[in-house]
Parts: structure tokens; sequence; C-alpha cells
């Protein structure tokens, strides 16, 4: 009797950010075609959504990422946000 355990599936694996987020520049690109026909729209809205929801998800998984690993000198975390630096242009 062979009782070699079974091995288990892979969890699916997520799409590169970067990949999806080229996809998501390729679907804006297509929907703003004049010629676009409703249906196909309709089409690419909904990828559109779904790749931008996905990329957002990834995204703040980042930041959390980011956040736990920010500590402060005793050793604690120190949750700050992320805030580009802004330039004075008037």
């Amino acid at each position: 009797m062979n009782s070699t355990p079974a091995k288990k599936p892979d969890p699916p694996k997520k799409p590169d950010f970067e990949k999806s987020l080229a996809r998501l520049e390729e679907v804006v690109r297509r929907l703003e075609s004049p010629q676009l026909a409703l249906d196909e729209a309709m089409k690419l809205f909904e990828e559109g959504v779904a790749l931008s929801r996905e990329c957002q998800k990834q995204l703040e998984e980042a930041e959390g990422r980011v956040e736990i690993l920010l500590k402060k000198a005793d050793g604690k975390l120190a949750a700050e946000p992320f805030e580009p630096v802004k330039t004075n242009e008037a």
C-alpha cells in the first residue's frame, strides 16, 4: 500500500502588480477608442474595475508591510503613513 501523503495544490497565484497595472492601462486606452462597440466597452469596463480593485488591494497590502517594518529606536512599531514631499510651486 502506498502511503505517500497527497500534495496539496498550490494556491492560485496572484497576478503580478506590474502586469495588472499594464493591462489596466491597455484597457483604458481601448476604452478611449471612439470606434469601440458598447458590448465590448462594457466587458472592458468590468475588467478594468476588477483590475483596479486588485491593484488597490495589492498597494494596501504593501503599505501594511512597510508600516510593520518601520520601527522606532525603542523597537516599537511606528505606523507612519507615507506622505510624499510637497514642493511649494506658486
